[in-house]
Protein backbone atom coordinates (compact mmCIF):
# COMPACT_ATOMS: atom_id res chain seq x y z
CA UNK A 1 0.00 0.00 0.00
CA UNK A 2 1.30 3.52 -0.54
CA UNK A 3 -1.03 6.17 1.43
CA UNK A 4 -1.24 3.83 3.73
CA UNK A 5 -0.56 6.22 7.01
CA UNK A 6 -3.68 8.67 5.45
CA UNK A 7 -7.53 8.79 6.36
CA UNK A 8 -8.04 6.21 4.02
CA UNK A 9 -5.14 3.99 4.50
CA UNK A 10 -5.53 3.93 8.03
CA UNK A 11 -9.40 2.73 7.93
CA UNK A 12 -7.71 -0.26 4.92
CA UNK A 13 -5.32 -1.80 7.18
CA UNK A 14 -7.81 -3.32 9.72
CA UNK A 15 -10.16 -3.76 6.67
CA UNK A 16 -7.66 -5.82 5.16
CA UNK A 17 -6.52 -7.95 7.59
CA UNK A 18 -9.97 -8.53 8.67
CA UNK A 19 -9.92 -10.63 5.63
CA UNK A 20 -6.55 -12.44 5.83
CA UNK A 21 -4.13 -10.30 4.15
CA UNK A 22 -1.14 -9.48 4.83
CA UNK A 23 -0.17 -5.63 4.64
CA UNK A 24 3.27 -4.08 3.10
CA UNK A 25 3.08 -0.13 3.64
CA UNK A 26 5.37 1.48 1.27
CA UNK A 27 5.98 4.87 3.55
CA UNK A 28 8.16 7.99 4.11
CA UNK A 29 8.77 7.24 7.83
CA UNK A 30 8.79 3.81 8.40
CA UNK A 31 9.00 5.09 12.31
CA UNK A 32 5.78 6.85 11.90
CA UNK A 33 4.15 4.23 9.93
CA UNK A 34 4.84 1.20 12.46
CA UNK A 35 2.92 3.47 15.21
CA UNK A 36 -0.14 4.73 13.23
CA UNK A 37 -0.68 1.23 11.58
CA UNK A 38 -0.31 -1.63 14.80
CA UNK A 39 1.75 -4.72 15.24
CA UNK A 40 1.11 -6.39 12.63
CA UNK A 41 2.37 -4.67 9.25
CA UNK A 42 5.92 -4.48 7.08
CA UNK A 43 6.79 -1.69 6.46
CA UNK A 44 9.48 -0.39 3.59
CA UNK A 45 10.76 2.85 3.80
CA UNK A 46 10.59 5.41 0.39
CA UNK A 47 14.57 6.27 1.44
CA UNK A 48 15.49 2.43 1.30
CA UNK A 49 15.55 3.24 -2.44
CA UNK A 50 14.07 1.36 -5.81
CA UNK A 51 15.41 -1.93 -5.17
CA UNK A 52 13.65 -2.44 -2.08
CA UNK A 53 10.67 -1.50 -3.43
CA UNK A 54 10.44 -4.05 -6.30
CA UNK A 55 11.65 -6.83 -3.85
CA UNK A 56 8.95 -6.15 -1.71
CA UNK A 57 6.42 -5.85 -4.85
CA UNK A 58 8.11 -9.60 -5.87
CA UNK A 59 6.07 -10.77 -2.94
CA UNK A 60 3.13 -9.34 -2.80
CA UNK A 61 -0.15 -10.34 -4.90
CA UNK A 62 -1.61 -7.04 -5.05
CA UNK A 63 -0.92 -3.46 -4.77
CA UNK A 64 -3.39 -0.49 -3.45
CA UNK A 65 -2.25 3.23 -4.11
CA UNK A 66 -3.51 5.92 -1.86
CA UNK A 67 -0.43 8.46 -2.13
CA UNK A 68 -1.48 11.97 -2.86
CA UNK A 69 -1.27 15.16 -0.99
CA UNK A 70 -4.57 16.69 0.11
CA UNK A 71 -6.15 18.67 -3.05
CA UNK A 72 -7.65 21.39 -0.65
CA UNK A 73 -4.67 21.84 1.84
CA UNK A 74 -3.91 25.32 0.58
CA UNK A 75 -3.86 27.65 -2.84
CA UNK A 76 -3.28 26.50 -6.01
CA UNK A 77 -0.02 27.95 -6.41
CA UNK A 78 2.18 26.88 -9.07
CA UNK A 79 4.79 25.28 -6.62
CA UNK A 80 1.06 23.75 -5.19
CA UNK A 81 0.10 22.39 -8.57
CA UNK A 82 3.90 20.96 -9.09
CA UNK A 83 3.16 19.25 -5.76
CA UNK A 84 -0.15 17.97 -5.90
CA UNK A 85 1.42 16.69 -9.48
CA UNK A 86 4.59 15.09 -7.83
CA UNK A 87 2.48 12.85 -5.06
CA UNK A 88 0.28 11.28 -7.55
CA UNK A 89 1.50 11.02 -10.90
CA UNK A 90 5.20 11.17 -10.08
CA UNK A 91 4.78 8.39 -7.29
CA UNK A 92 2.60 6.20 -9.60
CA UNK A 93 4.78 6.41 -12.49
CA UNK A 94 7.48 5.10 -9.80
CA UNK A 95 5.81 2.49 -8.49
CA UNK A 96 4.17 0.91 -11.82
CA UNK A 97 7.92 1.20 -13.04
CA UNK A 98 8.58 -1.02 -9.58
CA UNK A 99 5.54 -3.39 -10.85
CA UNK A 100 7.03 -4.10 -14.13
CA UNK A 101 10.29 -4.91 -12.57
CA UNK A 102 8.95 -7.16 -10.04
CA UNK A 103 9.64 -11.24 -10.54
CA UNK A 104 7.19 -11.94 -10.24
CA UNK A 105 4.86 -9.20 -10.49
CA UNK A 106 1.59 -8.53 -8.64
CA UNK A 107 -1.40 -9.69 -10.59
CA UNK A 108 -3.67 -6.35 -9.38
CA UNK A 109 -3.06 -2.51 -9.06
CA UNK A 110 -6.11 -0.72 -7.38
CA UNK A 111 -5.16 2.81 -7.32
CA UNK A 112 -7.07 5.97 -6.51
CA UNK A 113 -8.32 8.39 -8.47
CA UNK A 114 -11.39 11.00 -8.29
CA UNK A 115 -14.53 12.40 -9.08
CA UNK A 116 -12.65 15.31 -10.20
CA UNK A 117 -11.77 13.77 -13.79
CA UNK A 118 -15.12 15.10 -14.82
CA UNK A 119 -15.12 18.21 -14.24
CA UNK A 120 -17.69 20.97 -13.43
CA UNK A 121 -20.73 18.96 -15.34
CA UNK A 122 -23.93 20.75 -13.58
CA UNK A 123 -26.84 18.19 -13.60
CA UNK A 124 -25.87 15.70 -15.98
CA UNK A 125 -25.74 11.95 -15.35
CA UNK A 126 -21.84 10.71 -15.20
CA UNK A 127 -20.56 7.32 -15.31
CA UNK A 128 -17.32 5.55 -15.96
CA UNK A 129 -17.82 5.92 -19.52
CA UNK A 130 -18.39 10.16 -19.48
CA UNK A 131 -15.91 12.17 -21.09
CA UNK A 132 -13.31 14.52 -18.61
CA UNK A 133 -12.75 17.95 -18.95
CA UNK A 134 -9.71 19.97 -19.77
CA UNK A 135 -9.03 21.95 -16.41
CA UNK A 136 -6.45 21.06 -13.92
CA UNK A 137 -8.08 18.86 -11.81
CA UNK A 138 -9.44 16.57 -14.34
CA UNK A 139 -5.81 17.08 -15.86
CA UNK A 140 -4.10 15.86 -13.08
CA UNK A 141 -6.93 12.50 -12.30
CA UNK A 142 -6.19 11.70 -16.12
CA UNK A 143 -2.19 11.31 -16.01
CA UNK A 144 -2.37 9.75 -12.71
CA UNK A 145 -4.95 7.13 -13.95
CA UNK A 146 -2.92 6.95 -17.11
CA UNK A 147 0.41 6.30 -14.88
CA UNK A 148 -1.48 3.67 -13.27
CA UNK A 149 -2.87 1.78 -16.37
CA UNK A 150 0.25 1.36 -18.04
CA UNK A 151 1.04 -1.79 -16.15
CA UNK A 152 -1.92 -3.36 -17.73
CA UNK A 153 0.48 -3.84 -20.72
CA UNK A 154 2.40 -6.36 -18.29
CA UNK A 155 -0.92 -8.48 -17.53
CA UNK A 156 -1.51 -6.63 -14.50
CA UNK A 157 -5.32 -6.32 -13.82
CA UNK A 158 -5.66 -2.45 -13.15
CA UNK A 159 -8.85 -1.19 -11.21
CA UNK A 160 -8.94 3.16 -11.11
CA UNK A 161 -11.10 3.99 -7.99
CA UNK A 162 -12.23 7.86 -8.47
CA UNK A 163 -13.43 8.75 -4.76
CA UNK A 164 -16.27 11.20 -4.31
CA UNK A 165 -15.93 12.87 -1.02
CA UNK A 166 -15.10 10.23 1.87
CA UNK A 167 -17.05 10.76 4.95
CA UNK A 168 -15.62 9.31 8.37
CA UNK A 169 -14.78 10.08 11.83
CA UNK A 170 -11.65 11.94 12.72
CA UNK A 171 -10.44 12.78 9.70
CA UNK A 172 -11.49 14.03 5.67
CA UNK A 173 -13.98 16.41 4.49
CA UNK A 174 -16.18 15.81 7.80
CA UNK A 175 -13.81 16.78 10.25
CA UNK A 176 -13.44 20.65 8.70
CA UNK A 177 -17.54 20.48 7.92
CA UNK A 178 -18.41 19.71 11.67
CA UNK A 179 -17.34 22.37 14.05
CA UNK A 180 -19.51 25.16 12.32
CA UNK A 181 -22.17 23.06 12.17
CA UNK A 182 -22.46 21.89 15.63
CA UNK A 183 -22.73 24.93 16.80
CA UNK A 184 -25.68 25.77 14.76
CA UNK A 185 -23.19 27.77 12.01
CA UNK A 186 -23.04 25.76 9.19
CA UNK A 187 -24.89 25.32 5.66
CA UNK A 188 -24.75 25.24 1.55
CA UNK A 189 -21.84 25.63 0.31
CA UNK A 190 -21.81 28.71 -2.75
CA UNK A 191 -25.43 28.05 -4.64
CA UNK A 192 -26.44 24.67 -2.73
CA UNK A 193 -27.12 23.38 -5.77
CA UNK A 194 -24.47 21.60 -7.04
CA UNK A 195 -24.37 18.09 -6.89
CA UNK A 196 -21.71 16.28 -4.08
CA UNK A 197 -20.90 13.51 -4.73
CA UNK A 198 -19.90 11.06 -1.24
CA UNK A 199 -19.23 7.82 0.27
CA UNK A 200 -19.19 6.48 3.45
CA UNK A 201 -15.39 5.62 4.59
CA UNK A 202 -16.52 2.10 5.37
CA UNK A 203 -18.02 1.26 2.12
CA UNK A 204 -14.87 2.71 0.35
CA UNK A 205 -12.70 0.45 1.93
CA UNK A 206 -14.74 -2.45 1.35
CA UNK A 207 -14.61 -1.09 -2.29
CA UNK A 208 -11.24 -1.03 -2.22
CA UNK A 209 -10.91 -4.62 -0.72
CA UNK A 210 -13.30 -6.03 -3.42
CA UNK A 211 -11.56 -4.90 -6.57
CA UNK A 212 -8.46 -6.42 -5.01
CA UNK A 213 -9.84 -9.81 -4.62
CA UNK A 214 -12.84 -10.08 -7.69
CA UNK A 215 -11.23 -10.63 -11.05
CA UNK A 216 -14.26 -9.38 -12.45
CA UNK A 217 -13.51 -5.79 -11.57
CA UNK A 218 -11.35 -3.92 -13.50
CA UNK A 219 -11.18 -0.20 -15.45
CA UNK A 220 -12.71 2.74 -14.27
CA UNK A 221 -15.01 2.70 -11.21
CA UNK A 222 -16.73 5.74 -9.14
CA UNK A 223 -16.30 5.09 -5.74
CA UNK A 224 -19.35 7.53 -4.79
CA UNK A 225 -22.76 6.32 -2.92
CA UNK A 226 -25.77 5.58 -5.12
CA UNK A 227 -27.46 8.32 -3.57
CA UNK A 228 -27.27 11.48 -5.45
CA UNK A 229 -27.51 14.68 -3.28
CA UNK A 230 -26.97 18.34 -3.83
CA UNK A 231 -24.77 20.66 -1.21
CA UNK A 232 -27.72 22.26 0.25
CA UNK A 233 -29.82 18.79 0.74
CA UNK A 234 -26.42 17.54 2.28
CA UNK A 235 -26.40 20.20 4.69
CA UNK A 236 -29.56 19.63 5.90
CA UNK A 237 -28.82 16.25 6.47
CA UNK A 238 -26.21 16.89 8.60
CA UNK A 239 -28.07 19.31 10.14
CA UNK A 240 -30.41 16.69 11.12
CA UNK A 241 -28.01 14.38 12.63
CA UNK A 242 -26.51 17.04 14.61
CA UNK A 243 -29.33 18.62 15.91
CA UNK A 244 -28.81 21.60 14.63
CA UNK A 245 -30.17 24.10 11.76
CA UNK A 246 -28.03 24.08 8.65
CA UNK A 247 -28.96 27.23 6.56
CA UNK A 248 -25.94 29.59 6.97
CA UNK A 249 -24.13 29.66 3.32
CA UNK A 250 -20.42 29.73 2.76
CA UNK A 251 -20.42 32.30 -0.41
CA UNK A 252 -18.75 31.15 -3.34
CA UNK A 253 -16.85 34.76 -3.04
CA UNK A 254 -15.50 33.63 0.44
CA UNK A 255 -14.43 30.85 -0.81
CA UNK A 256 -12.80 31.97 -3.68
CA UNK A 257 -10.93 34.30 -1.82
CA UNK A 258 -9.65 32.14 0.94
CA UNK A 259 -8.95 29.19 -1.69
CA UNK A 260 -7.90 30.57 -4.80
CA UNK A 261 -8.41 28.46 -7.75
CA UNK A 262 -8.73 25.66 -5.33
CA UNK A 263 -12.07 26.86 -4.41
CA UNK A 264 -13.86 24.93 -7.28
CA UNK A 265 -13.51 21.55 -5.28
CA UNK A 266 -16.14 22.60 -2.94
CA UNK A 267 -18.01 24.41 -5.73
CA UNK A 268 -18.04 22.35 -8.90
CA UNK A 269 -21.25 20.36 -9.85
CA UNK A 270 -20.19 16.35 -10.43
CA UNK A 271 -23.86 14.44 -10.31
CA UNK A 272 -21.64 10.98 -10.51
CA UNK A 273 -23.29 7.29 -10.38
CA UNK A 274 -21.29 3.99 -9.56
CA UNK A 275 -22.70 1.98 -12.36
CA UNK A 276 -19.95 -0.38 -12.85
CA UNK A 277 -19.77 -1.11 -8.69
CA UNK A 278 -23.67 -1.33 -9.48
CA UNK A 279 -23.68 -3.75 -12.48
CA UNK A 280 -21.29 -6.02 -10.39
CA UNK A 281 -23.68 -6.47 -7.75
CA UNK A 282 -21.47 -4.23 -5.05
CA UNK A 283 -23.79 -3.97 -2.03
CA UNK A 284 -23.28 -0.84 0.33
CA UNK A 285 -23.58 -0.80 3.70
CA UNK A 286 -24.51 2.77 3.77
CA UNK A 287 -25.93 3.51 0.52
CA UNK A 288 -28.16 6.87 1.98
CA UNK A 289 -26.96 9.98 3.25
CA UNK A 290 -28.85 9.85 6.50
CA UNK A 291 -28.00 6.55 7.52
CA UNK A 292 -24.06 7.40 6.52
CA UNK A 293 -23.91 10.97 8.69
CA UNK A 294 -26.12 8.99 11.47
CA UNK A 295 -23.20 6.08 12.06
CA UNK A 296 -20.35 8.47 11.55
CA UNK A 297 -22.45 11.16 14.09
CA UNK A 298 -23.57 9.00 16.95
CA UNK A 299 -21.01 5.73 16.84
CA UNK A 300 -20.80 4.12 19.68
CA UNK A 301 -22.24 4.30 23.03
CA UNK A 302 -19.90 6.08 25.43
CA UNK A 303 -21.06 7.04 29.23
CA UNK A 304 -19.31 9.36 31.07
CA UNK A 305 -20.42 10.48 34.89
CA UNK A 306 -19.20 12.35 37.77
CA UNK A 307 -18.13 10.23 40.88
CA UNK A 308 -20.34 11.57 44.07
CA UNK A 309 -17.38 13.42 45.85
CA UNK A 310 -15.88 11.99 48.85
CA UNK A 311 -11.71 12.38 50.46
CA UNK A 312 -10.75 9.70 46.89
CA UNK A 313 -13.04 10.72 44.55
CA UNK A 314 -13.14 15.00 44.30
CA UNK A 315 -13.72 15.71 40.39
CA UNK A 316 -13.83 12.56 39.54
CA UNK A 317 -15.25 10.65 36.41
CA UNK A 318 -16.00 7.57 35.29
CA UNK A 319 -16.30 6.27 31.77
CA UNK A 320 -17.52 3.03 30.26
CA UNK A 321 -18.06 1.69 26.68
CA UNK A 322 -19.19 -2.15 26.06
CA UNK A 323 -18.03 -3.53 22.62
CA UNK A 324 -19.30 -6.39 20.90
CA UNK A 325 -15.95 -7.88 18.83
CA UNK A 326 -16.90 -10.59 15.85
CA UNK A 327 -13.93 -13.07 17.25
CA UNK A 328 -12.79 -15.43 19.88
CA UNK A 329 -12.34 -14.12 23.23
CA UNK A 330 -8.38 -15.39 22.87
CA UNK A 331 -8.01 -13.40 19.55
CA UNK A 332 -9.49 -10.33 20.98
CA UNK A 333 -7.55 -10.46 23.88
CA UNK A 334 -4.50 -10.76 21.91
CA UNK A 335 -5.26 -7.66 19.88
CA UNK A 336 -5.84 -5.60 22.55
CA UNK A 337 -3.16 -6.50 24.92
CA UNK A 338 -0.18 -5.85 22.34
CA UNK A 339 0.75 -2.02 22.87
CA UNK A 340 1.98 -2.01 19.00
CA UNK A 341 -2.05 -1.21 18.14
CA UNK A 342 -2.11 1.50 20.34
CA UNK A 343 -1.63 3.96 17.30
CA UNK A 344 -3.80 2.21 15.43
CA UNK A 345 -6.95 2.52 17.66
CA UNK A 346 -6.26 6.49 18.33
CA UNK A 347 -7.40 9.33 15.97
CA UNK A 348 -4.35 10.59 13.52
CA UNK A 349 -5.37 14.01 15.41
CA UNK A 350 -3.56 13.21 18.48
CA UNK A 351 -0.35 12.52 16.26
CA UNK A 352 0.52 9.27 18.60
CA UNK A 353 4.15 7.84 18.45
CA UNK A 354 5.98 5.45 20.73
CA UNK A 355 9.17 5.80 22.57
CA UNK A 356 12.09 3.80 23.13
CA UNK A 357 11.59 -0.16 23.71
CA UNK A 358 8.32 -1.35 23.17
CA UNK A 359 7.70 -4.23 25.98
CA UNK A 360 5.86 -7.24 25.60
CA UNK A 361 2.25 -6.96 27.73
CA UNK A 362 2.92 -8.34 31.33
CA UNK A 363 2.26 -6.57 35.22
CA UNK A 364 4.52 -4.37 35.74
CA UNK A 365 5.50 -3.25 32.00
CA UNK A 366 6.01 0.39 31.35
CA UNK A 367 4.61 2.03 27.82
CA UNK A 368 5.61 5.25 26.65
CA UNK A 369 4.63 7.19 23.95
CA UNK A 370 3.98 11.07 22.54
CA UNK A 371 0.44 12.56 22.01
CA UNK A 372 -1.02 15.37 21.30
CA UNK A 373 -3.96 17.05 23.65
CA UNK A 374 -5.51 19.68 22.09
CA UNK A 375 -2.68 21.96 20.56
CA UNK A 376 0.19 20.08 23.56
CA UNK A 377 2.43 17.86 22.52
CA UNK A 378 2.06 15.21 25.98
CA UNK A 379 4.64 12.49 26.73
CA UNK A 380 2.64 9.65 28.50
CA UNK A 381 4.09 6.77 30.16
CA UNK A 382 1.71 4.15 31.54
CA UNK A 383 2.26 0.96 33.61
CA UNK A 384 0.73 -2.24 32.96
CA UNK A 385 -0.82 -3.04 37.26
CA UNK A 386 -3.20 -5.77 36.71
CA UNK A 387 -2.80 -8.44 34.25
CA UNK A 388 -5.15 -11.92 33.83
CA UNK A 389 -4.43 -13.31 30.16
CA UNK A 390 -7.59 -13.62 28.28
CA UNK A 391 -9.66 -12.20 31.05
CA UNK A 392 -8.22 -8.55 32.03
CA UNK A 393 -5.65 -5.86 32.50
CA UNK A 394 -5.81 -2.32 33.70
CA UNK A 395 -2.63 0.25 33.32
CA UNK A 396 -2.46 3.64 35.44
CA UNK A 397 -0.86 6.83 34.08
CA UNK A 398 2.38 7.17 36.05
CA UNK A 399 2.75 10.89 33.86
CA UNK A 400 0.78 12.58 31.83
CA UNK A 401 -2.16 15.02 31.68
CA UNK A 402 -4.72 13.44 33.80
CA UNK A 403 -4.51 14.08 37.99
CA UNK A 404 -5.74 10.33 37.52
CA UNK A 405 -5.81 7.52 35.10
CA UNK A 406 -6.70 4.22 35.27
CA UNK A 407 -8.09 2.09 32.59
CA UNK A 408 -9.65 -1.31 32.77
CA UNK A 409 -10.13 -3.72 30.02
CA UNK A 410 -11.97 -6.88 30.50
CA UNK A 411 -13.03 -9.33 28.03
CA UNK A 412 -16.31 -11.84 28.32
CA UNK A 413 -16.63 -15.01 25.87
CA UNK A 414 -20.45 -14.89 24.06
CA UNK A 415 -19.95 -17.63 22.05
CA UNK A 416 -17.90 -17.41 19.05
CA UNK A 417 -17.61 -13.64 20.04
CA UNK A 418 -16.20 -11.46 23.02
CA UNK A 419 -18.04 -8.86 24.81
CA UNK A 420 -15.42 -6.22 25.98
CA UNK A 421 -15.89 -3.47 28.73
CA UNK A 422 -14.01 -0.65 29.40
CA UNK A 423 -13.94 1.46 32.86
CA UNK A 424 -11.65 4.61 32.97
CA UNK A 425 -11.48 6.62 35.99
CA UNK A 426 -9.82 9.84 35.92
CA UNK A 427 -9.47 13.59 36.99
CA UNK A 428 -8.95 16.16 34.38
CA UNK A 429 -5.88 18.38 35.48
CA UNK A 430 -6.06 21.48 37.09
CA UNK A 431 -7.77 20.57 40.63
CA UNK A 432 -10.73 23.81 40.66
CA UNK A 433 -11.59 24.04 37.05
CA UNK A 434 -11.38 20.29 36.47
CA UNK A 435 -15.12 20.37 36.21
CA UNK A 436 -15.09 22.86 33.53
CA UNK A 437 -12.17 21.20 31.43
CA UNK A 438 -14.53 18.13 31.31
CA UNK A 439 -17.71 19.16 30.16
CA UNK A 440 -16.41 21.72 27.45
CA UNK A 441 -13.22 19.72 26.56
CA UNK A 442 -12.37 16.36 28.11
CA UNK A 443 -15.51 14.91 28.13
CA UNK A 444 -16.18 15.24 24.64
CA UNK A 445 -12.35 14.26 23.31
CA UNK A 446 -12.33 11.03 25.05
CA UNK A 447 -16.04 10.07 23.30
CA UNK A 448 -14.20 10.77 20.02
CA UNK A 449 -11.19 8.57 20.96
CA UNK A 450 -13.23 5.30 21.99
CA UNK A 451 -16.07 6.03 19.22
CA UNK A 452 -12.80 5.50 16.94
CA UNK A 453 -11.59 2.85 18.73
CA UNK A 454 -15.23 1.01 18.04
CA UNK A 455 -14.78 1.73 14.20
CA UNK A 456 -11.47 0.68 13.88
CA UNK A 457 -12.82 -2.70 16.09
CA UNK A 458 -15.34 -2.70 13.48
CA UNK A 459 -13.61 -2.52 10.39
CA UNK A 460 -10.95 -5.19 11.99
CA UNK A 461 -13.55 -8.29 13.24
CA UNK A 462 -16.65 -7.07 11.45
Amino acid sequence: MTGATGFIGRALVPRLQRNGHSVVAWARSDTRAMSLLGADIDVVSVAAGQEALVAALSDCEAVINLAGEPILGARWTDKRRAILRASRVDVTSQLAAAIEAAHPRPRVLVSGSAVGYYGDRGDERLTESSSPRDDFLSRLCQDWERAAQSVSANGVRVVLVRFGVVLGRAGGALAQMLPPFKIGAGGPIGSGRQYFSWIHLHDLVKLLVTAVEDDRYRGAMNGVAPEQTTSRTFARALGRALHRPAILPAPSLALRAVFGDAAIVLLASQRVEPAAAKQLGFAWDFPSLDTALRDIVDGSPVEIVRLRPDATSKRTFLLRTTTRINAPVEEAFAFFSKPGNLGLITPSAMRFRMVGHVPAMAEGAIITYKVRVGPLPVRWRTRVVAWDPGRSFADVQDSGPYRLWRHEHSFAAQGNHTVMEDRVLYAPPGAFLAGLANRFFVASRLRDIFKYRADIIRLRFG
